[in-house]
């Protein structure tokens, strides 16, 4: 029986076969190998909290886990230093593959401009929107005098009329001039009116008509 099947192990398309199915794990085993020394299979960082830190202080501390990072985007808040990280991600805390690239936020050095458009004879609806849209976040109303109830007559920052198409922070705090519909009060009753009283005639002056 064993020389049987020795003599069926050397025919030589039994040994083509067994060549074969070597040759196909070889394979495999060696790929699954590369696959993962390549992706660093079960090798995790986690990735450090790094806001509030400048480019440089981050860099150091990503560099030292064998992270990268991009800068994808400025904003600007009033949490954080100019110039510093206000987002990451993956947020921290993250386990990540080393040499992944973290995507990182940033705090622009001065807010974010926009024109002050032309909102003079809209409504005040219209007005308010418009600005918001624009990404003004601090818009106060203010009413005065005038004929038309809820037109918008203007845009005042700094207690000053601002002229359209002047760039002005996003964060500044601007205020919608509108129209109350109201006439604006007279500014002297008839009583206070500087009139010269009338003196009575006396009785002589009278006879001589």
């Amino acid at each position: 029986m064993s020389t049987r099947f020795i003599k069926i192990l050397k025919h030589p398309i039994v040994v083509s076969i067994l060549l074969a199915i070597l040759i196909i794990w070889g394979l495999i085993y060696g790929t699954l190998v590369w696959l993962d020394s390549y992706t660093r299979h079960n090798e995790a960082v986690v990735v450090p909290d790094v806001k509030g830190m400048t480019i440089e202080e981050a860099g150091r501390s990503l560099d030292e886990r064998g992270l990268r990072y991009n800068i994808i985007d400025s904003v600007f808040s009033k949490d954080v230093p100019p110039g510093a990280i206000v987002e990451v991600v993956p947020a921290p805390g993250s386990k990540v593959k080393v040499g992944r690239i973290l995507f990182v936020t940033i705090n622009a050095n001065t807010s974010q401009m926009a024109i002050i458009p032309e909102v003079a004879d809209l409504s005040f609806r219209q007005a308010y929107a418009l600005l918001r849209s624009l990404g003004f976040s601090h818009v106060e109303v203010k009413y005065v005098p005038g004929d038309y109830k809820d037109l918008a007559m203007g845009v005042e920052w700094k207690e000053q009329p601002v002229e359209t198409g002047r760039h002005i922070p996003l964060n500044a705090h601007i205020v919608l001039v509108v129209s109350s519909g109201e006439a604006a009060p007279d500014s002297m009753a008839l009583d206070s009116l500087n009139v010269l009283p009338i003196e009575p005639l006396d009785s002589e002056e009278e006879n001589w008509f």
